[in-house]
Parts: C-alpha cells; sequence; structure tokens
C-alpha cells in the first residue's frame, strides 16, 4: 500500500509555470480493490485505479473549477497570458505557479511556462512542452469525457513509484504504481508513473494522490496529474518528460503556495 509521506529536498522560492495538460493516474494493486480501465482506452474514468467509491462527508474542502481561488485575499499580481478574472484567482501570497496553455479548446497539446515572482515581477524560468486531454478542455469537465478541466487548482501533494527525488510537497511512495501503469498503457509505459504531482481539482488536498475521494461528486471525475508523457493526449492529466517533471518536484515549495491556472489560451486571458 502507501509508505509514510516524506518531506525532502530543496525547492525553488518563488516560482510560476504556464503548462499545457495532459492524462492522469495510477492503479492500485491491492488485491481487495477493482482496477477501473486504461486510461486512455477505457470508455469511463479517468484512469487506471480503484473504482471511485462515494466521498460521503469526508471532505468539506472547497474542490473544482475555482479550486485555487483565495477566498478574502488580495491577488498577485497578473501572470502574462492571464486575464482579470483569471489572475484574481491567484492570491498575493503565491510566489510560484503553473499555467497550463493549450492553443485551442480542443488542443490536445501546449506548453507549461514557469515563472518566479520577486515583490511585483514574474520571470520566467522554463518553458516544457506537455500533453492534455484528448478531447481538450472543458470547465465543466465530466467523468471519462477524455477532458481536462479549465481552471485555477492548488498543489498540495505528490508520489509515484520511484523514490522521493528530492521534493519538498509530501511525497507518497507506492509501489503498485508501475503495475498500475503497465494495466492501463501496456508494459512499455509501466514507468509513467514513477513520479506524479496531484492537481486539486475535485479531490482532497494532504492526501495521497491516489486517494478517491470526489467532493464533487464522481461523476466529475478526479485523479487529474502531472506525471510522464507517453506521446499522446490524455483522459484529464497533465504529462511532460522526465527530465521537467523531476525538474518541478525538485523546485515546487510549499511556503511558495503553488498555482496552476490551466486551459486554452483565450479562456485563461479572460
Amino acid at each position: 500500500m502507501f509508505s509514510r509521506r516524506t518531506r525532502a529536498g530543496a525547492g525553488l522560492v518563488g516560482l510560476a509555470v504556464t503548462v499545457s495538460l495532459a492524462s492522469c493516474g495510477p492503479a492500485d494493486d491491492s488485491p481487495d480493490r477493482a482496477i477501473a480501465a486504461p486510461a486512455q482506452q477505457g470508455p469511463t474514468g479517468d484512469f487506471a485505479v480503484p473504482v471511485q467509491h462515494d466521498p460521503g462527508t469526508a471532505s468539506a474542502t472547497r474542490s473544482g473549477e475555482r479550486e485555487g481561488e483565495a477566498s478574502g485575499q488580495d491577488p498577485a499580481p497578473a501572470l502574462p497570458g492571464l486575464g482579470p478574472e483569471t489572475s484574481a484567482q491567484i492570491p498575493a501570497e503565491t510566489t510560484q505557479a503553473l499555467v497550463v496553455a493549450s492553443p485551442y479548446a480542443d488542443s490536445e497539446s501546449g506548453e507549461l511556462r514557469v515563472y518566479r515572482r520577486t515583490g511585483d515581477e514574474w520571470e520566467k524560468v522554463k518553458t516544457f512542452a506537455t500533453h492534455n486531454g484528448s478531447a481538450g478542455w472543458l470547465a465543466d469537465r465530466r467523468e471519462g469525457d477524455k477532458t481536462s478541466p479549465i481552471g485555477v487548482f492548488t498543489l498540495s501533494d505528490a508520489g509515484g513509484y520511484a523514490e522521493n527525488p528530492g521534493t519538498k510537497l509530501p511525497y507518497t511512495r507506492d509501489k503498485g504504481l508501475s503495475a498500475s501503469a503497465s494495466v492501463a498503457y501496456g508494459p512499455e509505459y509501466e514507468r509513467v508513473f514513477d513520479y506524479v504531482i496531484a492537481i486539486d481539482y475535485n479531490r482532497t488536498p494532504g492526501t495521497p494522490p491516489t486517494d478517491r475521494t470526489r467532493p464533487l461528486g464522481k461523476d466529475r471525475g478526479g485523479g487529474i496529474w502531472l506525471h510522464l508523457d507517453h506521446d499522446s493526449g490524455t483522459n484529464g492529466c497533465v504529462t511532460l518528460k522526465k527530465d521537467d517533471l523531476v525538474w518541478l518536484l525538485e523546485n515546487l515549495d510549499p511556503e511558495a503556495h503553488p498555482r496552476i491556472a490551466m486551459g486554452p489560451a483565450a479562456e485563461l486571458a479572460k
């Protein structure tokens, strides 16, 4: 099952990122749980993971297309490419951000631009290529529709099959993720869940990325992650090359209150 969550490594203080999205999630190898259909091939489900359970009253955490919005806080200075409506969802305390941008609403690929904020100035640090949902983007996405959610979200938790590469994010190692990836994508993709960062869309922050609690209900889907690329669109996750994802893990810092803004460029500019 899950090892104890650890904190380790160095983070880059004050970083913002603009990213394009890709597909998600792992499978749990526990014998007492069913496994969902593969992420990109199954008719339902966002990834190969245990069947969803009703969230019940486990969490009252805000989750969804405005999950990253800070209630009652002053916003941070606007990031390049973000309009006033999107920018208002990034609080002043945030000095690291991921902004996912694709050219069109039906795009399955885009780029991730990394920014760092000092005072009122954002500095671009990196640009990474990404994949997102094979059916593009929707603010009101549903499980199985192969879209990535539009919005601004927090980044709270990481994990993977591999050992912690040195991230300050809480990291849950799960040795079952390699088998889960093989079930989802085939043996040649057994390492796509070596490292994952959970995007806090319809999930409870402070839990492992594989946690199945869905505060908005299971019909909204979940398990939206940053994980390793497999050269195609996804069922909702964001994928990056290994070195790029490891770089993010090494540099994201919870004390910088990181956010990710995701969607087609025209929506982010609102």
